[in-house]
């Protein structure tokens, strides 16, 4: 192959695989984005930065700008809405653990948006991005892939890396299954401009409520991005996805929130389903795959896109010295055996765990539940342990020692 064939295809330009495409330009590998899209999406996704996240994006000189576009959450809460009692978790208690002991909320877009600024200030000669180029067709050779499409000439890689969702043309390249199941419910996201935190006592940026509403199947969320705050709902029991999502509908459940004497201002609204689905290896030959095209997981704790981007820096830190010739490419492997098994754990298996927690809808089980959170959250070394797990540290140390 020639200078410009030893690129690394990366197959999607959502964080995971900008992510990917800055560190691997950090590290001297070149690589060759495709995106099917003709832009990022600003569409209703990811708002939440866990700290090792922001510690990583820190070595690649984005923690800070990124922290300035949103909004640092010191703590946050399980919460009972007709009574306001609940539960806080201080990540402050993580300072001897991080470098940012908070969350960050902030729009996945903005952190897409800084690493194109970045990579075309900096990586511009390393990194080659294509909006609205689609794979179409992929082959598999014993020392190349080969990639053709729309939007692109075709090309043939050392490396092929799938950061392309759910739907991912390199996972069924790789002839994997995508096994899992999909949850009943269907969430409805919903943002507003209104002060929720104007209202409510104590509210964090970050909240996970029950009420027993009957707009609500039992459940809601309130997290809070500049400007707005993003409601996830969900439709009441009987109610169909469709009915759910009528303006009426909507207006019911935010007026169920906190009742105003005027209609809510909605401007962005979206449905979508959740799944918990997890490939069984991450890497066929020169196949690899990344983010949400090789785990989904429900969406309560934050952890998907974080797990994204851990998974960006591991494999590119295992891929440099194999591309380089320094390593044999057995050593990819290894790439599955420190993400494959946290992401099932730590991440698909904790965010059920929370799903399940929340839609608990017996107000006796209700109470002891929250009960058990309090105490947890109160005592120091149990809320540190508590914290280290949600918030993504120890499963990236247990991986660290995998090898």
């Amino acid at each position: 192959m020639n200078d410009k064939d030893r690129r690394i295809a990366i197959v999607g330009a959502g964080p995971v695989g900008l992510v990917l495409a800055l560190r691997l330009a950090t590290l001297g590998l070149p690589s060759l984005v495709l995106e099917a899209e003709a832009d990022i999406s600003e569409a209703l996704r990811a708002s939440t930065f866990h700290p090792p996240s922001l510690d990583m994006l820190d070595t690649l000189g984005l923690a800070a700008p990124l922290i300035e576009q949103g909004l640092v959450t010191p703590s946050w809460q399980i919460r009972r809405h007709e009574d306001g009692a609940r539960a806080v978790f201080d990540l402050g208690v993580l300072k001897d653990d991080t470098a940012h002991p908070y969350r960050l909320q902030a729009e996945q877009w903005k952190l897409s948006r800084l690493i194109l600024a970045k990579l075309a200030a900096e990586h511009a000669g390393t990194v080659e991005l294509r909006f609205g180029a689609q794979v179409d067709t992929v082959v598999h050779g014993a020392d190349h892939v080969a990639l053709s499409g729309t939007g692109f000439d075709p090309v043939e890689v050392p490396y092929a890396v799938g950061c392309d969702g759910a739907r991912s043309v390199i996972r069924r390249a790789m002839g994997l299954d995508f096994p899992g199941d999909t949850y009943p419910e269907t969430t409805i996201l919903a943002t507003t401009p209104f002060p929720f935190h104007e209202v409510f006592e104590g509210l964090s940026n970050v909240n996970y409520v029950w009420t027993e509403h009957p707009a609500f199947a039992g459940t809601f969320s309130l997290l809070r991005v500049p400007g707005k705050w993003r409601a996830s709902l969900y439709p009441a029991p009987g109610e169909s996805i469709e009915q759910a999502l009528e303006p009426a509908a909507i207006e019911r459940k935010l007026q169920a929130i906190h009742p105003k004497a005027t209609p809510y201002e909605v401007p962005d609204l979206r449905p979508y389903r959740i799944h918990q689905r997890i490939v069984d290896s991450y890497r066929v030959g020169r196949l690899l795959l990344a983010g949400d095209a090789a785990h989904l997981n429900s969406p309560s704790g934050g952890m998907g896109m974080n797990g994204g981007i851990h998974d960006a820096m591991e494999l590119a830190a295992t891929l440099a010295p194999v591309w380089r010739g320094e390593a044999e490419g057995d050593l990819l492997d290894r790439y599955t055996r420190r993400r494959q098994p946290v992401a099932k754990r730590e991440i698909i298996a904790q965010a059920d765990r929370n799903r399940a927690r929340m839609r608990e809808r017996d107000p006796a089980r209700r109470a002891v539940l929250l009960a058990d959170l309090q105490a947890t959250a109160g005592d120091p070394v149990k809320a540190r342990e508590h914290l280290l797990r949600s918030s993504m540290i120890s499963g990236l140390r247990g991986a660290a020692a995998v090898d």
